[in-house]
């Protein structure tokens, strides 16, 4: 060991830096809060060390309480994204308040609780297929988030999967902080409301990937840029949406964030039903090799919309000026109800077509880089956010992404920036030369013995 080290000193902390961003990458993870009506369901001195992470299997071993009671009612809050870091930041910027009074005063009063800092998302984003698989439940979607009207027969098993809003900051016109006080205000309506039915009940409260990356991904910055893809792909939380014809994939869908408003007023997050419960039905989408519709159905998603469809338009079209196929997403229209239906152009989204499209941001403000433009008057009773979107509707291999055509232009806002900047000084240092190049020294001189030097004023 000591000749190998003396050998090849140079490419080891290379190495060692590029190990432990890959081990920091590889172990993003979430709080997972757990709590029961029925006592002992943990035990309390269950010790996990400072900076374990649970994992999949560890917790599957700590679950099996909450499936071994008498009463198998089990609620699952389910957020898109939380970091333990977040139970002390925003209880900090939230003032006197608490963001999380609810949710700290239910684990006291519970007869039985389990705080784990740290669960691998591995495990997290596949929890939900887990407890479907745990046994016999009668699934519940809740996700217009009013509980007031809810029924749960307690004669049987009862899954409550319960969709929080959204923390994504100016989506819903709040902030993450009020966004997290809000599904605290859920949270504690809805257990307070069970509590008092007298009904007993396990819950969750987990998220489906972390607010925050750890500091570790910092780790030699001159390697960020080289694994930079490896960082994108690994803070993927889900698969994409795939649409299949026979065994091939035609269609795949990606959004790290995906919600509506309608009428400036109802908010629809439609990322945990789009992609992680997978509660949108796909049964009218389309595919061929010139023309490719990706239809979204969803059916019971807040009051007063009982069933809402968004499509989304690309078409496949070959350019004489670039002499090749080019794939491009025309449309986007919002049916509701059957009724009322809305449509937008789309600008800049388009890419060659062995190409998948991606855009940071998509949607119908005039800042974003991709835009939805409203095509007649009801579309313009709708807002649509997109994040980190990833669409392919034409030439897919091995059901994955092709390469990716980003809506980003090569001259960012920083580099014109730069340029800007630098011609600015490049002309500034120009005009001092020209003006140092344009001074003089004088021909003559006085002589102390002679007589004193007169210039005419001609000269």
């Amino acid at each position: 060991m000591t000749q190998l080290l003396s050998a090849a000193p140079a490419p080891l902390p290379c190495a060692l830096a590029l190990l432990l961003l890959r081990t920091a990458l590889s172990l993003q993870h979430v709080p997972l809060l757990l709590w029961s009506t029925q006592r002992s369901q943990w035990n309390p001195d269950t010790a996990l060390h400072e900076g374990h992470i649970v994992s999949a299997q560890e917790l599957t071993e700590l679950l099996q309480p909450a499936f071994t009671q008498n009463s198998r009612n089990l609620i699952l809050f389910l957020q898109d994204t939380l970091s333990v870091d977040d139970f002390t930041y925003l209880t900090e910027a939230y003032g006197n308040k608490n963001p999380f009074q609810n949710v700290q005063e239910i684990l006291q009063s519970s007869p039985s609780s389990l705080v784990l800092p740290a669960v691998d998302c591995k495990a997290t984003r596949h929890l939900l297929s887990f407890l479907q698989e745990s046994g016999d439940w009668k699934l519940t979607n809740i996700t217009n988030l009013d509980v007031s009207q809810l029924e749960v027969n307690t004669s049987k098993p009862n899954l409550l999967v319960v969709q929080l809003q959204s923390l994504v900051s100016g989506l819903n016109g709040i902030s993450p902080l009020e966004a997290i006080a809000e599904n605290d205000k859920i949270i504690g309506r809805l257990t307070m409301d069970l509590q008092e039915r007298g009904i007993h009940f396990s819950a969750i409260y987990t998220a489906v990937r972390p607010s925050r990356i750890s500091r570790r991904t910092d780790v030699m910055w001159e390697l960020r840029r080289q694994l930079m893809a490896t960082e994108e792909e690994d803070s993927l939380s889900y698969p994409p949406l795939n649409v299949t014809t026979g065994n091939e994939t035609c269609i795949l869908f990606y959004a790290s964030n995906f919600s509506l408003k309608a009428n400036n007023s109802v908010s629809i997050d439609l990322t945990n039903a789009t992609f992680v419960t997978r509660n949108a039905d796909t049964s009218s989408s389309e595919c061929s090799s010139i023309n490719t519709t990706l239809s979204l159905k969803y059916t019971d998603l807040v009051n007063g919309i009982r069933s809402l469809e968004i499509r989304f338009l690309m078409s496949n079209k070959f350019y004489g000026a670039s002499a090749r196929n080019w794939s491009t997403l025309d449309s986007v229209e919002i049916v509701q109800d059957g009724e009322k239906f809305a449509k937008f152009n789309v600008s800049v989204i388009s890419a060659p077509a062995e190409y998948s499209f991606h855009c940071q941001l998509v949607g119908t403000s005039n800042v974003y880089p991709a835009r939805l433009i409203p095509s007649n008057n009801e579309a313009k009773n709708w807002d649509v956010f997109i994040s980190r979107l990833q669409i392919q509707g034409f030439n897919i291999e091995n059901n994955q992404f092709s390469y990716a055509s980003d809506c980003t232009g090569f001259f960012s806002p920083g580099i014109w920036m730069g340029l800007v900047t630098s011609i600015i000084l490049l002309w500034i240092l120009t005009y001092g030369i020209h003006m140092i190049m344009q001074l003089t020294t004088n021909s003559r001189f006085d002589d102390p013995k002679g007589p004193a030097l007169s210039v005419p004023q001609t000269e």
